[in-house]
């Protein structure tokens, strides 16, 4: 069995924001040479994601509409957390949006049903963080 490990580093320039890492992933898979097998995907910080969804200019508007609505990053002094920092929010956004997607490959190519992308949601940018991608497989 094949083992592949990668690190993708991104440094947003809002705070919040989404970015489309599909054909990252699948440059990664092409790297790795597996045909058949697992990839991993997930995010190495606390107040980031990786989810799986419809990449639709919208759709994102929505994300960011319903999760301000569910964790509000303001005031800051409504959270317990923000005694040293004022990420709260943020830490709450990504319990909702998830850690990581497992997908499938399939004849080299990642399995995804219609519409299905890959993306990193960042909750408290504007600083380096990172994404592994980690494939298993033959």
């Amino acid at each position: 069995m094949k083992s592949y490990r990668k690190e993708l580093w991104f440094n947003t320039t809002s705070r919040r924001e989404y970015i489309n890492i599909t054909r990252h992933v699948e440059e990664c898979l092409a790297e790795s040479g597996v045909k058949e097998g697992l990839v991993l995907v997930n995010a190495m910080h606390i107040t980031a994601s990786v989810f799986i969804n419809d990449d639709e200019s919208g759709l994102h508007s929505d994300f960011e509409k319903w999760l301000e609505k569910l964790a509000p990053e303001k005031p800051h002094s409504q959270y317990a957390h923000n005694g040293f920092e004022d990420n709260a929010d943020a830490h709450l956004k990504r319990q909702v949006m998830g850690r990581e997607v497992v997908v499938a490959i399939t004849n080299g190519k990642l399995d995804f049903g219609p519409w299905e992308q890959i993306f990193y949601g960042e909750f408290d940018g504007k600083r380096r963080k990172r994404v592994l991608v980690k494939i298993i497989g033959e």
